[in-house]
């Protein structure tokens, strides 16, 4: 069902068909009804004609010409005979008019004749299909006179039904006493689907199946390319805004996501130009304290002041370099993610650091190579200082491409795995003030990643501590 999860078209047009089915099959079953009462109604009209017809030319004609007339009256689903009384028994009649039937239609030579009466004993030729069709008509019905709203002739005209073949029977009395009787059996089934209503409903599907796709399309191309620009903002990607076309919901929303980035892009810079206006206003202040610290007499004092004042530069310059590296102005592009990797290995290598790069397949990878470098060169070298070494790796997963960074070093508890990453947050047991840092490395390489849409996870090992860098598989180039 992967197909339906990621298809609009394909569920769009799965539910326009399930549409045109179910409105297709309530249409048969509102129909079914009456077009076999049509049906019926027709095939009775047509035999009635037929046989009334047959009467009046029997009556015109010598009685010497009725035996070749009846027989060369008869059809596939028709037969004519004439007795000499009234058929009043119903039943009798009914397995006369299935020896009828099964007789062979005859050969129309001049020198075929027949008796003009037939006999009531059922022909030797039948197979039982027709005498157990005709036994479920009802037992109750007997013969009907027809009135003169269906029966056309002044003659005496009684009708019979047969079952439910569409089967009846019709005796006429004739003006010299006689009777002409007439059966008429038809299988017409009255299949729910047929032909014409297959090919009606292929043509139909084939049509909605394709408005579907074109409909879909147009709805999931806005949607798509709104998916990819959100994506693309939440990398931290600059982006144009989109074209606020389409129908009128379509457009609200991506009038609604460009003003969410233009808000998004604004706070941002606020935050920035806010943070270098902060960090500009304190070196006035903080180069005044440095020059009162001169002229302090006591050295233990002034070195204390001058410590004090080194360190509120330090973080306030960290800070400034965290918030310009969240606001992020380095253009994405592809880049061999391998060969980035493993050459700051070998340039930390060579600067006398404990840096291996394992076997790793080569994979390209769009993002901001600089920033995504900065990121996992300070958690090498986090590793090289707190763990004595750093084995770094890559490896592919179906859903994310991961930098892999473990070390030998006594690791961290589980409960400062998250904490780590805090701005200003040191583990004071593992590092001091002399070690490097103010707690802002970490919390910088996290925003880097997660700007590429990953994350790093920490892991204990059974000796040293494993760093993951976890990058979207969908944000792959070719």
């Amino acid at each position: 069902m992967r197909w339906w999860r990621k298809s609009l078209a394909a569920q769009f047009i799965c539910f326009l068909l399930m549409a045109l089915v179910l409105s297709q099959v309530i249409g048969f079953l509102i129909s079914w009804d009456e077009r076999d009462k049509a049906l019926r109604a027709v095939s009775k009209g047509e035999f009635l004609s037929r046989t009334a017809s047959l009467a009046t030319l029997l009556e015109a004609i010598p009685p010497s010409f009725h035996t070749d007339v009846l027989r060369a009256s008869g059809t596939t689903y028709t037969r004519f005979w004439m007795s000499g009384q009234d058929p009043v028994d119903a039943v009798s009649w009914r397995k006369q008019a299935i020896a009828q039937l099964e007789e062979p239609l005859p050969n129309l030579l001049p020198a075929y004749r027949q008796p003009e009466l037939t006999s009531a004993v059922p022909s030797k030729t039948h197979t039982g299909q027709s005498l157990q069709l005709f036994d479920r008509a009802i037992a109750s019905e007997n013969w009907t006179r027809l009135s003169g709203d269906v029966w056309s002739l002044p003659r005496f005209a009684k009708f019979l039904p047969l079952g439910d073949a569409y089967g009846m029977g019709l005796a006429v009395q004739l003006s010299d006493g006689r009777w002409l009787n007439s059966v008429y059996r038809k299988t017409m089934p009255n299949p729910f689907w047929n032909t014409q209503s297959l090919v009606s409903l292929a043509v139909t599907a084939t049509t909605l199946a394709l408005i579907g796709v074109f409909v879909a399309n147009r709805i999931a191309r806005p949607m798509r390319r709104l998916a990819g620009a959100a994506d693309a903002l939440g990398r931290g990607q600059s982006i144009e805004p989109l074209p606020e076309t389409g129908p009128d919901d379509i457009r609200r929303t991506t009038e609604a996501f460009n003003r969410m980035q233009a808000r998004l892009t604004r706070f941002v810079e606020d935050r920035t130009r806010m943070l270098a206006a902060i960090s500009h206003d304190l070196r006035t202040p903080l180069t005044s304290l440095r020059l009162r610290a001169e002229f302090v007499t006591d050295t233990d004092a002034q070195q204390r002041m001058m410590a004090t004042i080194d360190e509120i530069q330090t973080m306030t310059e960290a800070a400034l370099a965290f918030a310009r590296e969240e606001a992020v102005t380095e253009a994405t592009r592809t880049v061999n993610l391998t060969a980035l990797i493993e050459s700051l290995c070998d340039d930390l290598a060579d600067l006398g650091q404990s840096v291996t790069f394992l076997d790793s397949p080569k994979i390209n990878y769009r993002c901001r190579p600089d920033g995504l470098r900065r990121a996992v060169r300070n958690l090498i070298e986090n590793a090289v200082r707190y763990g004595s070494e750093s084995r770094v790796q890559l490896n592919e997963t179906p859903s994310s491409v991961q930098v892999v960074i473990e070390d030998s070093g006594p690791g961290i508890a589980e409960a400062d795995f998250d904490r780590v990453f805090e701005p200003f947050f040191r583990l004071e047991s593992s590092r001091n003030r002399e070690t490097g840092g103010v707690g802002l490395g970490l919390s910088i390489a996290r925003a880097t990643v997660r700007h590429h849409g990953g994350d790093i996870t920490l892991s204990r090992l059974e000796k040293g501590l494993r760093a993951t860098i976890a990058l979207p598989k969908s944000d792959r180039g070719s």
